[in-house]
């Protein structure tokens, strides 16, 4: 590795007066091509999911380093370079999207886990990106609210960033567009990270970095720039993409599902209490705590009963308790913004919250989207209680308890909430004058708006049917991630 002394003398490093002097530069550099490590030995990161099983099969671990054969577009002679291929976990099926200007290296990777696990970036070195998003905590402070610096406490729930890589937009409220955007958030925030009566915030954290000494020699090589706010956010998002949560029981019996049909030459492609089962015995002879606690399944003598509990609960899922209608896709999650009804007493939503519809810029104001909040993906559900964007409900039972009456009612309820043919019925009956017999009608706002909430009507096995397919959906986040201090595979 270059020493910052070397890079001085070539001229590469920016000398900490030019800092003071032009703000900019704490934002931005233009890259160097010669800080920057060279295209041969720049160690490209790639994504390989089960989508590809013949090259995913062969892949022993999460993270795998090899080789490959480009051609070098600074010399245009074919050479062999160092690569890493990430092992995405079963279940996953797409890679996560990257932006161009931030392409995965081995070298963004390595200051983005250094970096997140930080205590650098709050102004008082209390509070790193681990603090309220901590592995040991599935990536959350399993709080119903954070606490920040100097003890602030902020107003949500701390989402986990498990699979955050691919939600379309971040924060409960979409704000942020990309995970680079979403990291420049926390460290201007006078609750979360930014304690100081002065200065600005980014450009104190900047400087901050730059003191310690081995910092800027790997933010040169990584992105030809010293560190930056915007090498910083790339950095912290290229770790995050790597943050996946995946190989669930369910997942693994989705997987068993596909060989016993393709065994039996069968055309039906749908999982069966049978599969399930199948991959329970495995995780026993396995001794696969995480799989096993997840479902509270500690006596193989009840593994055909869970089995059965678990396959009724996705029927359910799919079927009478509607979840499906927003978690869908590889994350079960629609990435959308939806008004459940959290937050509301007395048919009103508290403390000003507007979500998703007071994010949007001027010109782009939706009134449906008041109130709303993104669809969280349900991998690593037993991890990351409490639940909800406020972290209202302790429990998974509590969460469901909330599904089955509708929500709570008021005038942004959520269409996919409410029983909207209820509604056209109350409507129609006041402009023919016929006796109407449905649910019970609340009305709210100026307009007088009926609003009745879909009550699913499950039973109590339901409930708890339903609640064991959620806990099939716990899965695994590789060591290499959770861990700050882990080593690279093959690194030397």
């Amino acid at each position: 590795m270059r020493t910052l002394a070397t890079l001085c003398m070539l001229g590469l490093a920016f000398p900490a007066s030019a800092q003071l002097k032009d703000p900019t530069s704490l934002e931005f550099q233009i890259p160097s091509a010669k800080a920057k490590l060279p295209f041969a030995k720049d160690q490209p990161i790639v994504f390989v999911t089960a989508q590809n099983m013949g090259e995913w099969n062969k892949l022993p671990q999460f993270w795998n380093p090899a080789s490959e054969e480009v051609i070098d577009p600074t010399t245009g002679l074919k050479i062999t370079r160092q690569i890493v291929k990430v092992k995405l976990p079963l279940g996953l099926t797409e890679a996560p999207k990257t932006p161009l200007e931030n392409p995965m290296t081995v070298a963004r990777w390595e200051l983005g886990r250094r970096l997140y696990f930080d205590h650098a970036l709050s102004s008082d070195g209390t509070i790193s990106c681990a603090s309220c998003h901590d592995p040991k905590r599935g990536f959350t402070d399993q709080s119903p609210v954070s606490i920040g610096i100097l003890g602030g406490k902020g107003g949500m729930s701390a989402p986990t960033v498990m699979n955050s890589s691919f939600a379309f937009r971040q924060f409960w409220d979409g704000r942020a567009a990309s995970l680079e955007e979403q990291a420049q958030g926390p460290p201007t925030n006078p609750i979360e990270m930014f304690a100081e009566k002065e200065g600005d915030a980014w450009h104190l954290l900047v400087l901050r970095i730059r003191k310690k000494e081995d910092y800027t020699p790997k933010f040169l090589e990584a992105f030809g720039t010293e560190p930056t706010r915007d090498a910083i956010a790339m950095a912290i998002a290229a770790y995050e993409r790597t943050v996946f949560n995946g190989n669930s029981i369910h997942d693994r019996a989705e997987l068993a599902m596909k060989f016993r049909v393709i065994e039996e030459e069968g055309t039906k492609f749908e999982i069966q209490p049978k599969d399930y089962a199948k991959v329970l015995k495995e995780a026993f002879a396995k001794k696969d705590v995480t799989a096993l606690s997840a479902l509270k399944l500690q006596d193989e003598k009840k593994l055909d009963e869970v089995a059965e509990q678990i396959s009724q609960g996705r029927i359910l899922f799919f079927g009478k308790a509607r979840c499906n209608l927003c978690h869908v896709g590889q994350n079960f999650s629609d990435s959308q913004f939806h008004n459940i009804g959290v937050g509301v007493k007395d048919g009103k939503l508290t403390g000003g919250f507007l979500g998703r519809f007071g994010s949007q810029p001027i010109g782009h104001k939706d009134p449906t989207l008041v109130g709303a909040t993104k669809t969280p993906g349900l991998r690593g559900l037993v991890s990351t209680a409490p639940y909800l964007h406020d972290g209202s409900e302790k429990t998974l039972e509590a969460v469901i308890d909330f599904y089955d009456r509708g929500g709570n009612a008021h005038e942004f309820l959520s269409p996919k909430m409410r029983d909207l043919q209820a509604e056209q019925a109350y409507l129609r009956s006041k402009q023919t004058g016929e006796t109407y017999n449905g649910p019970a009608v609340k009305l709210f706002g100026a307009d007088q708006t009926p609003i009745i909430p879909m009550a699913l009507k499950l039973t109590p096995t339901e409930k708890a049917a339903l609640v064991m397919f959620l806990r099939a959906l716990e899965g695994e986040v590789d060591d290499l991630v959770k861990d700050v201090a882990t080593p690279l595979p093959g690194k030397k």
